[in-house]
């Protein structure tokens, strides 16, 4: 049976909080909605990668199922994060978990997914992730559009460095 997805909104948080999240890491974040896009896996309608946590507005293709989509990019770039930090192993013990599947975790257990019914939820979501590095305990950005790891410049110039956005209203 095919299913069909509405938008979505998707929180995904490192293991105990943890602000593994340096630019290097952003950028397998990067390479991995690039890839779920360009296989038509996923539209991307926003996003932003915070220092420990990322937020997806997102919409699983028909025909896929979200756990595969979700846990490709999961596991992708888990499995990234251990290759790039595989020479540092005090920090490498920071992830170790002792669970019958795996030796380490990078990401916590249950995302939280939203389904976004409407447009006024969707834009509410939206506003949310932009806003999100200018929090005053982040306080990563002055405004919003000048977070480079983040989709606010798309919607507030019509400029990205990351082509694989879709406007949500497309």
């Amino acid at each position: 049976m095919l299913k069909s997805y509405h938008p979505e909104f998707l929180t995904a948080t490192i293991l105990n909080w943890q602000h593994l999240l340096s630019d290097d890491f952003k950028h397998i974040i990067i390479d991995a909605m690039k890839w779920l896009v360009t296989q038509k896996r996923c539209t991307i309608y926003g996003f932003v990668i915070m220092p420990n946590h990322i937020h997806l507005l997102w919409k699983i293709e028909d025909g896929f199922d979200r756990a595969n989509v979700q846990g490709a990019l999961l596991s992708y770039t888990a499995h990234e994060f251990k290759k790039r930090i595989n020479e540092d192993n005090a920090q490498l013990t920071n992830y170790q978990v002792n669970l019958v599947d795996r030796t380490f975790q990078f990401w916590q257990r249950d995302c939280m997914v939203k389904e976004c019914w409407g447009e006024e939820f969707l834009k509410q979501k939206l506003d949310y992730i932009h806003h999100n590095p200018l929090q005053a305990h982040w306080n990563l950005a002055s405004l919003s559009e000048d977070y480079y790891w983040s989709s606010a410049s798309f919607y507030e110039n019509g400029e990205s460095p990351f082509d694989f956005i879709t406007h949500y209203k497309e």
